[in-house]
């Protein structure tokens, strides 16, 4: 008896919820901060007297995130992940102050490079010490996951919510001050948990920061501002001087980056490994959809449905609500039927729910018309990250995670920014009627395109690696 049971295989117990928990906590900080902002957006430039200034906030943010969000898996490695961890908090902490007593839009922009600085680092750092805790104890990573990304999307779809009240009854600072509070439960939190690992490289300071790929950063950086800035011109006078240097630069980095021992974006491993590339393709697309979803309906609500912020943010509820439990739904999706299902049900929803926002009358529209729109945008969020950060942890090892969740957060931070150069682009600083059927029917070919290739993909079989 006692040999029988021995030949059947013990199925791994998932990671606790007191070390999950915490390090879920730190993910919620940059989808609050970049959602709250999509409301303030209206009232910061109100106060400055500069739309398409306001615009830069966004972009500094994200310009700053993609930079540092691929550093800090490295960092991690270097000084350990949970001190990285925790000195994300500081500077988000440290930008929150200086961003409520900003005397002007430039000092404003600073503040939220030095947040941006900070929520880059907490999503890949926490990946990391989940998979070493699931590896040190003979655990499965699934259910730590879902929470991770649970936590994400919930608090990026209550962010306009949340903002909304914040914005209506205390003014456009009060984003900034609720981020403290957060910090120190966050950092309390983490600190009390026992995860298991600590982290960091036995080579002097030094020696580990000579690893890093200061060039390639340089490159990185002049590349995306600069392209940025050439697209964002493009409907007033457009900066044609940008365009060489950004191709210019962007090419220099490939070519650095190929040739670097240890680089800053690993593009070796994006061509040797062609299910981690095409995830974060797709990611690009996805979160340049969610975007523009964030940023375009808030501001639509208020200029055009005369809505005030507390309104605007209470109409984006659906998308919280239905966010959680399709997160939920699409982590069972994904254990009982894989990862092509769970990609093939959020994108089709991303189809369904462009072509409503591109359809319906939306300044005749009943609000509870708008609600069902905001209802269906929630879907897309839980299945589509879900499928894409499982996917990630089953193509890549231990040692290699965390650096490969860095490049899927680049991914969603570039695909921020693009997202404010699309709605720029085809809808306008003021979005209108107009412009909101544009961002309809551009989130609709973008949701058709991605539907494609999750249906042809060659990366994505009927069974899932687990654990």
């Amino acid at each position: 008896m006692t040999a029988m049971q021995s030949d059947v295989p013990v199925t791994p117990k998932p990671i606790p919820v007191r070390v999950s928990g915490p390090l879920a906590s730190g993910s919620i900080l940059q989808p609050i901060n970049s959602s709250m902002i999509a409301i303030a957006v209206v009232a910061i430039a109100a106060e400055f007297g500069s739309s398409a200034g306001v615009s830069w906030i966004i972009s500094a943010m994200y310009i700053t995130t993609a930079v540092c969000a691929p550093m800090a898996g490295r960092l991690g490695a270097i000084f350990g992940a949970r001190r990285v961890f925790m000195a994300g908090l500081v500077f988000v902490a440290a930008g929150s102050v200086v961003g409520m007593l900003a005397p002007n839009l430039g000092v404003l922009i600073g503040a939220y490079v030095l947040i941006g600085t900070g929520i880059a680092v907490h999503t890949p750092n926490a990946m990391t010490m989940l998979r070493a805790y699931a590896d040190r104890y003979d655990r499965h990573p699934r259910t730590a996951i879902a929470l991770l990304v649970m936590c994400g999307q919930s608090t990026a779809a209550l962010g306009p919510t949340i903002g909304g009240l914040l914005v209506g009854t205390f003014g456009w600072h009060s984003i900034l001050w609720v981020n403290l509070p957060v910090v120190a439960i966050c950092a309390v939190w983490v600190m009390r948990a026992d995860v298991g690992f600590a982290g960091g490289s036995s080579d002097s300071l030094r020696t580990s920061l000579r690893g890093l790929d200061f060039g390639g950063i340089i490159l990185f950086v002049v590349a995306l501002t600069t392209a940025m800035l050439f697209l964002i011109s493009l409907r007033a006078t457009p900066y044609y001087w940008a365009a060489p240097i950004a191709i210019i630069a962007g090419v220099l980095f490939v070519i650095h980056e190929r040739g670097t021992v240890e680089p800053f974006l690993d593009v070796r491993a994006l061509v040797n490994n062609a299910a981690l590339s095409a995830t974060l393709g797709r990611a690009l697309l996805t979160y340049v959809c969610f975007y523009c979803v964030f940023f375009g309906i808030p501001q639509w609500l208020q200029t055009v449905r005369g809505m005030t912020p507390i309104e605007a943010g209470l109409t984006m509820l659906p998308v919280a609500g239905v966010g959680v439990l399709a997160t939920s739904i699409g982590s069972r999706t994904y254990r009982r039927y894989g990862v092509r299902t769970t990609l093939a049900i959020g994108t089709t929803a991303l189809v369904v729910g462009g072509i409503l926002i591109a359809s319906v009358e939306r300044s005749t529209a009943p609000v509870v018309v708008l609600l069902i729109v905001a209802a269906v945008m929630g879907i897309p969020n839980g299945f589509n990250n879900i499928g894409n950060q499982n996917l990630i942890n089953t193509v890549t090892t231990v040692d290699d995670v965390g650096a490969s969740i860095g490049m899927y957060r680049t991914m969603a931070f570039i695909g921020a920014n693009l997202a404010v150069v699309v709605t720029t682009t085809i809808a306008g600083s003021a979005i209108d009627d107009v412009g909101m059927k544009h961002i309809g029917w551009f989130i609709t070919a973008v949701g058709v395109l991605l539907l494609v290739g999750v249906l042809r993909s060659k990366h994505m079989g009927p069974k899932v690696r687990r654990g």
